[in-house]
């Protein structure tokens, strides 16, 4: 069976999808009749051809990224992405027998299939990841009011739609109410992210928002104001924000004007294979996310045995008890933030319980059994 999968970001590139799409394909490389070749996008201003195995390609397109700009995407980098993915594809679909092709994020890759379909009879899936359905992100009112039919034709024509978490199909379900939507979740590396308690800093209550890039989105300006009413009565508390992203200048500027500089510290992008140890060193994770498809983040930080703090955004309710392994808070609200926390400062025992339910959580999900999942679908379809 060969697939030609499209995903514009992919790593060093991206985020959730991109860390998403590199364990899959990682997993790919196990099943013996499965042959893939990724399009994706290139880091620097030359076509790059990496392989897996000997049967998944990585293909990198220049767009014009460079080390200053991996961590975010703008519209001119998502078209012409767009643009050079689409002719490059039609190429690889002239010189390979393709069974379908498989899209991470409705736009702009699953429109590039749905060309493909139209010119080469290729089936295809979209796996939605967040801010490729209407309603998801406040940045973009007016592009989804615009391409809103765009998506709901994308969908329509596909043969599988999949959503990563309840949160994100229920929210494409308004788009277009009839729509059959999939679940096949994110998944996490067990073995790679798990706990270790002698890193575990005992000398400060260290809150990590995990691995992810910093955007408006995230809410982490909540996070610091609760920071910032917890300081005084509680020294050893610490906030340590990995990634970069368009909202960082903002909340550095933010931290400053609150005199939390020796409270909040912003380490910057830290390569994936180096969070580990971040996540081990915590206290608790916290999320005051908007909204989430499922957070890769947060699958890290259960599966390293941290206790959880999260807005129900995306996929928030079927990774955390409310008591359980965490709580659920509020969105936008750092006072609701602040008591949490204070409750978990106060009850060393009450982490330690929340943190080995996460794990147990985290120990039911393997990107294994993810890409187990894509696989049966590729059959079915």
């Amino acid at each position: 069976m060969k697939i030609l999968f499209f995903n514009y970001e992919y790593p060093p590139l991206g985020g959730g999808a991109a860390n998403a799409t590199a364990n899959i394909l990682r997993e790919y490389a196990h099943l013996p009749d499965l042959e893939v070749d990724l399009v994706t996008s290139s880091i620097d201003q030359k076509y790059h051809l990496e392989e897996i195995s000997e049967s998944i390609r990585i293909h990198r397109l220049p767009i014009g990224k460079n080390a200053g700009n991996l961590h975010f995407q703008s519209q001119k980098d998502l078209l012409l992405y767009s643009w050079k993915a689409y002719w490059f594809s039609r190429r690889l679909c002239r010189e390979n027998k393709y069974d379908l092709t498989h899209s991470f994020f409705t736009v702009p890759c699953g429109f590039i299939s749905m060309l493909l379909k139209w010119e080469f009879s290729l089936p295809y899936i979209v796996s939605l990841r967040g801010s490729d359905v209407p309603g998801y992100s406040d940045r973009f009112p007016l592009i989804y009011a615009f391409l809103k039919p765009l998506f709901a034709l994308i969908w329509e024509c596909a043969a599988a739609v999949v959503a990563n978490s309840l949160g994100l199909k229920e929210l494409a379900r308004k788009t277009n109410a009839k729509q059959k939507i999939d679940l096949i979740y994110n998944g996490i590396d067990t073995e790679k992210f798990k706990p270790d308690e002698n890193v575990r800093n005992i000398e400060k209550f260290i809150i990590t928002p995990g691995a992810s890039r910093i955007t408006d989105r995230k809410g982490l300006t909540y996070l610091i104001d609760a920071v910032a009413m917890l300081a005084q009565k509680y020294p050893q508390i610490e906030l340590r924000i990995m990634g970069d992203g368009n909202a960082r200048a903002k909340l550095e500027r933010q931290v400053n004007e609150l005199k939390l500089r020796d409270r909040v510290r912003f380490l910057g992008r830290i390569p994936r294979d180096e969070t580990t140890p971040r996540y081990r060193e915590a206290s608790v994770f916290v999320l005051p996310s908007f909204n989430e498809g499922m957070s890769n983040a947060m699958l890290e930080a259960m599966s390293c045995g941290l206790p959880i703090i999260a807005t129900e955004a995306g996929g928030t309710a079927e990774l955390v008890t409310d008591g359980g392994n965490g709580y659920i808070i509020k969105m936008k609200d750092a006072v609701h933030i602040a008591e949490k926390l204070e409750q978990l400062i106060e009850n060393p025992e009450l982490r330690h319980s929340m943190g080995r339910i996460s794990r147990e959580r985290a120990e039911q999900m393997s990107w294994q059994n993810v890409a187990g999942e894509y696989y049966k679908l590729y059959k079915n379809v």
